[in-house]
């Protein structure tokens, strides 16, 4: 039950640390909730047989680390929104592009065509 709860808390710890270095950094605080919830299990029960594992106190120290990184990140990186009239001019030629191509397609449609389609309601 040990090993399982330290493999648990190291995988956790893993994940936390890759995120927290990830542009994704806001959710590596489940898994650092995570390894930090598996990690004192662990503890606890190695305790309990009276043998303490380096891993589990190297556990800790990676998901600290992991919060550490992404506590800064959230406090000392700000989300700059750049000038977005570039994109709404392109988005607009592309809408008046398509409609023109739409306008100039020749479509044929038969009267019998119409009569076989049904709508369900």
């Amino acid at each position: 039950m040990k090993k399982l709860f330290t493999i648990l808390a190291l995988i956790a710890s893993i994940f936390a640390v890759i995120f927290s270095v990830l542009p994704i950094s806001n959710l590596a605080i489940f898994p650092a909730i995570a390894a930090l919830i598996f990690g004192l299990i662990a503890f606890y029960l190695s305790k309990k047989s009276g043998e303490v594992k380096k891993l589990i106190q190297f556990t800790f120290l990676l998901t600290i680390a992991a919060l550490a990184v992404t506590t800064y990140k959230s406090f000392f990186t700000t989300t700059e929104v750049t000038n977005t009239e570039v994109i709404e001019a392109t988005e607009t030629k592309l809408e008046k592009e398509s409609i023109d191509e739409l306008e100039g397609l020749d479509i044929e449609i038969d009267d019998t065509e119409i009569e076989d389609i049904s709508f369900d309601e």
